[in-house]
């Protein structure tokens, strides 16, 4: 089953303060973990790949 990563991003970054920019990495993880974790924070282990992402700092890459 294909996920729908725009429903689920904007559900994840509802709560979001930088709006624009949780959806842009949102969508950029689920479109490669095929995952968005449930809920608008956390959950992470439900979606072991997109909590495992990193950006170039080394840092967490998804919201």
């Amino acid at each position: 089953a294909q996920i729908d990563c725009d429903k689920e991003c904007n559900r994840r970054c509802s709560k979001a303060s930088a709006h624009d920019r949780c959806l842009k990495y949102c969508g950029i993880c689920c479109k490669k973990c095929h995952c968005v974790p449930p809920g608008t924070a956390g959950n992470e282990d439900v979606c072991p790949c997109y909590a495992n992402l990193k950006n170039s700092k080394g840092g967490h890459k998804c919201p």
